[in-house]
């Protein structure tokens, strides 16, 4: 799929001049917001090609080009779990030109779990507008005996040394960490740099299970590479009606969903902000767009900025509690 959205550009020179004035404040000329944009955009994914938030990007980003009559780049910088990228965008002038596809592990779980971190969601960003909401997926090798959760939890527990979970994610840590705490099960996280990364290490055999985002584990699970168990929440996946939910398996308190969406630098000017945001609302209204996104088991976002903005803070709270209930500690 991220070969079909792909854009094959050539970077241009910048057409207008920052000046900086003696307070360190910028100051860009009157008709720089007029003529946004002018050249490339870049859109800064915090994983590696083929997870969830790229599909997303090349998904929404290809139609958002066309909208805002520019180029949109795609870039990867993976590692840390999305904080490299998020980090180094939050670093970028805010003239347009360099946006993120945020998710909740890189946003408002990273804010809930490491006090140090280095920006925060909605002070060093502008959320522009949510692309997906979803639950995850919990797979296994389809070769593994197990074909339930309590199946699995009971294989570990007598498998303590072979029992272990791919994860890329602190979002995806953090649910499978909780599986834990509520059913006893023993397992070692063993990071990667995408939830593509860790499914195909699970369909390998190299890794137990993981808990992960659909766009990489839907078509692995319709293959029959590996086996879906459960869809965390109280819901089945409409992408996979014949794979329970937590609630359903016995587990309701497994309830975690997740998001990803775009963000600019918070010192991105109103005005362009409001033309990234009508841009990108409009893409993600396409039904070519949504109906590509419901294939990945998610539920196509949309809104406004000012309700993700509200959604995020919200998270943030959300998730400190979890982490201090379950008393987890991260290493960033």
């Amino acid at each position: 799929m991220g070969g079909r959205f792909k854009a094959l550009v050539t970077a241009t020179l910048i057409a207008g001049v920052a000046i900086v004035s003696a307070n360190g404040v910028t100051c860009r000329p009157a008709q720089a917001d007029d003529a946004f944009p002018n050249k490339v955009i870049r859109v800064i994914v915090g994983f590696a090609a083929g997870g969830g938030n790229d599909i997303f990007a090349r998904v929404v980003g290809q139609r958002f080009g066309e909208l805002i009559g520019q180029t949109v780049v795609i870039e990867n910088k993976p590692g840390a779990g999305g904080r490299i990228a998020s980090e180094y965008v939050a670093q970028q002038p805010g003239d347009g030109y360099t946006l993120m596809v945020g998710a909740s592990g890189s946003m408002s779980i990273a804010s809930a779990i490491y006090p140090t971190l280095g920006y925060h969601p909605t002070k060093s960003f502008v959320p522009l507008t949510m692309i997906a909401s979803f639950p995850l997926i919990m797979t296994v090798s389809a070769e593994h005996p197990a074909k339930s959760v309590s199946e699995l939890v009971a294989w570990a527990k007598a498998n303590p040394d072979k029992a272990n979970y791919a994860t890329s994610s602190p979002a995806f840590t953090i649910a499978t960490e909780l599986l834990k705490l509520k059913t006893g099960m023993p397992g070692q996280a063993i990071p990667y740099k995408s939830s593509n990364e860790s499914v195909l290490s699970v369909a390998a055999g190299q890794t137990l299970l993981t808990i992960s985002d659909g766009p990489p584990a839907v078509p692995m699970v319709k293959g029959g590479k590996v086996r879906a168990l459960a869809v965390t929440g109280s819901d089945r996946s409409g992408e996979l009606p014949d794979v329970p939910s937590m609630k359903e398996a016995g587990y309701p308190e497994v309830n975690s969903r997740l998001w990803s969406g775009f963000f600019a630098p918070a010192s991105t000017p109103a005005p362009i902000v409001a033309k990234l945001e009508a841009a990108l609302r409009k893409a993600m209204a396409d039904e070519g767009v949504r109906a590509k996104l419901k294939t990945m088991a998610v539920d196509p976002g949309g809104g406004t900025g000012a309700e993700f903005r509200k959604l995020i803070d919200a998270d943030i709270e959300t998730y400190k509690g979890i982490v201090q209930a379950a008393k987890l500690k991260f290493e960033r």
